[in-house]
């Protein structure tokens, strides 16, 4: 008999919703059905407003947000739902992520937010929902995030040989998958999220296509060079980061004097920038440098970035994880409707090893419609 749930993330791009029904009664979980569906203007004008300084979006318009979107939520699940050709009597439960707007696991106390009202989502869909995955481990003294590794390790391990897995999102994140067993992982920096606002300042469009752009620029060494000196990249793990921090802010602090000459040389640096940080992060996290390198993720489109990353890793097979059966652009949306079916299984989450967290947790709040 199917087990079916939907899985639902907005991610730090904040250009729309990924959404999946997936099965997961088989030995290996069956994807059945996935969209995106993109933001409404007024939506993604009040995410790039609260993008831009996420302190400074008063408490009422956040609230809105968070009404808004999960009304959003709740229409990608009733879109993906009918791609699959499910009633909602036919779905177990939706695990949803929502939004991150905040994430500050270095606060006194630490502290993470995500939006998207889950109840509204459950009332709407009249599908029991699973949300709110962070904040349990950050109460256990965990970073909250990456939570990608605990999926990365049930279906991309080998006992054959050691593997990392990375997720070029917004932010980027590795999980380490020795051949031995175990996982541990943690976010490494910028991914996308730089060289996509990079880009909007200077395009209608909202991606580098292909990382066509950077590809056409020339990296300019000492601007690497004071990028990399962000204290984050001297962290050692367990860490986690996001556009709060690697912020349009954050990068316009630290603009060149020639960058309003030169805005291509800025994309390939920026490009530079995250596949460096990345070969840097791996070499901390290996002592051998592992034989594979999986990638997924919406940065695995630009090719320009895979090439740069697969050049600061002459050793490794660097390939993405449609390779080994997954869309790489749908695994962080089965991410969460798998994180529903173990919080519905009532399982708890080991992430001791990956955000530091004290003890394993449930990781999700359960809400009846």
């Amino acid at each position: 008999m199917a087990e079916r749930y939907i899985g639902l993330i907005s991610g730090t791009s904040m250009d729309g919703i990924d959404a999946v029904v997936v099965d997961f009664s088989r030995t290996r979980p069956q994807v059945e059905a996935a969209c995106t569906v993109p933001f409404q203007a007024s939506v993604r004008d009040l995410l790039d407003e609260l993008r831009s300084n996420p302190d400074a979006l008063p408490t009422a318009r956040l609230a809105h947000l968070d009404a808004l979107l999960g009304d959003a939520f709740a229409d990608a699940a009733q879109q993906v739902m009918s791609q699959a050709g499910c009633t909602p009597a036919d779905i177990q439960a939706i695990g949803s992520h929502g939004q991150t707007v905040a994430h500050h696991p270095e606060a006194d106390p630490p502290w993470t937010l995500q939006i998207g009202d889950p109840h509204r989502i459950a009332g709407r869909t009249g599908i029991t929902t699973v949300a709110d995955f962070r904040r349990a481990d950050v109460a256990a003294g965990g970073q909250g995030a990456p939570l990608a590794p605990l999926l990365h390790q049930a279906l991309l391990a080998s006992p054959d040989e050691d593997r990392i897995v990375v997720n070029l999102g917004g932010i980027a994140n590795l999980t380490r998958l020795p051949k031995s067993g175990g996982v541990s992982g943690f976010d490494t920096g910028p991914a996308n999220c730089l060289l996509d606002d990079w880009y909007r300042r200077h395009h209608q469009e909202r991606f580098d296509s292909n990382g066509d752009w950077a590809a056409g620029g020339s990296v300019d060494q000492p601007w690497l060079e004071k990028l990399l000196s962000d204290p984050y990249f001297d962290q050692p793990p367990p860490k986690s980061t996001g556009i709060e921090y690697f912020s349009p802010a954050w990068l316009d602090e630290r603009l060149p004097d020639w960058a309003a000459d030169r805005p291509r040389d800025i994309q390939a640096t920026l490009a530079e920038f995250t596949a460096v940080s990345l070969g840097n992060a791996i070499e901390l996290a290996e002592t051998d440098l592992p034989r594979r390198i999986i990638l997924c993720g919406g940065g695995v489109h630009n090719q320009h970035l895979v090439n740069r990353i697969a050049t600061h890793l002459p050793n490794a097979a660097v390939e993405t994880s449609e390779r080994h059966g997954l869309n790489p652009d749908l695994v962080e949306a089965m991410l969460f409707a798998w994180l529903a079916w173990q919080r519905l299984g009532n399982v708890r989450m080991q992430t001791e090893s990956i955000t530091g967290a004290s003890h394993p947790v449930h990781c999700g709040v359960v809400i009846t419609p």
